[in-house]
């Protein structure tokens, strides 16, 4: 009897991790953006993100015949910046304000059999102290070890925010071998927080899947009427992009009443080059990338960079 039992559970476990063949519905899973990732020893300007992400897959009587996938998400974010050190105690040498901004997200994606790939998505949520970033980042450095942080006093007052913003990606070309592709990527958005727009180029090179089953686009989920050109995927990519700011509250300060006591201008166009690699089965996906920026905002402060890492696992 006990054999029995020994042999189910090897078969439970077996079945869970390597889900070859299996659909799932459903994605859950988090993000960490850090500069620390870089290890370049820096903590300055967007000094950390984390993000928590559920995504489920609509079932397929539901949607339309030009459509291979359709998904919903809901996602939970925090975002933390501070200015060249999270140590900055004189207002008058801050390049950077200190902020943070605290949201909410629901989404729709659309994944078309052409390889189109649209994102709709609102933001509620507050930026100031409300946000909770400075509490965020004095939890943080004490539990690793950091230093004291000091001149949260001086950081962008609260202020209720509402975003929406829309992302499409297009494949234009694939290889005939599948191991290299291109793709167009857009997008805009709106809102009290962030309002602008970018466009860019995306670049993958490795076993990659359509971007309707791609987990580059998290489109693992959910039953595809095409198959999927490799069980595994595991590719490098980068994606240069232009980006137009026209408002971000955790530099500019509130959109309607700005009483933050640093604020200053954006750079109107900023470029950024990310780059990454990502290895996905049909149950989990891990990613790590590398994102450049060069200067965002009109002060003594330096052009940025960041690293990026995410973890995400497949049920139903």
């Amino acid at each position: 009897m006990k054999s029995r039992n020994y042999t189910f559970l090897i078969l439970l476990i077996f079945a869970a991790f390597s889900a070859k063949a299996q659909n799932f519905k459903n994605e859950f899973g988090f993000s960490n953006d850090n500069d620390a990732y870089l290890f370049k020893g820096q903590d300055r300007y967007y000094t950390n993100g984390l993000f928590i992400n559920f995504r489920h897959a609509i079932d397929e009587a539901k949607i339309s015949e030009r459509l291979e996938k359709k998904t919903y998400e809901l996602n939970i974010g925090q975002e933390m910046y501070n200015p060249r050190s999270g140590f900055s105690p004189d207002p008058a040498r801050q390049d950077r304000p200190f902020a943070g901004y605290l949201y909410a997200e629901a989404a729709l994606n659309w994944f078309y059999k052409n390889e189109g790939v649209l994102r709709g998505a609102v933001q509620l949520g507050t930026t100031g102290p409300d946000a909770l970033a400075q509490k965020g980042q004095e939890l943080l450095h004490k539990t690793v070890g950091f230093y004291e942080t000091a001149g949260w006093e001086y950081q962008i007052r609260n202020e209720k925010a509402i975003n929406l913003s829309a992302q499409y990606l297009r494949l234009m070309h694939r290889s005939a071998s599948n191991v290299v592709d291109f793709s167009f990527e857009g997008y805009a958005k709106a809102g009290t927080t962030y309002s602008g727009a970018g466009a860019g180029v995306l670049f993958r090179a490795g076993k990659v899947n359509q971007l309707f089953n791609s987990a580059y686009t998290h489109a693992v989920i959910g039953n595809s009427a095409t198959k999927p050109l490799v069980d595994k995927e595991v590719f490098f990519y980068a994606k240069p992009q232009v980006n137009v700011v026209a408002y971000d509250a955790t530099i500019q300060g509130s959109l309607f009443n700005n009483d933050s006591p640093v604020t200053f201008d954006v750079k109107p166009i900023v470029f950024s080059q990310q780059l990454g690699f990502n290895y996905s089965t049909p149950r989990f996906t891990f990613d790590f990338g590398l994102l450049f920026k060069t200067k965002e905002l009109k002060s003594a402060a330096k052009a940025h960079q960041y690293g990026t890492i995410s973890l995400f696992y497949r049920f139903n």
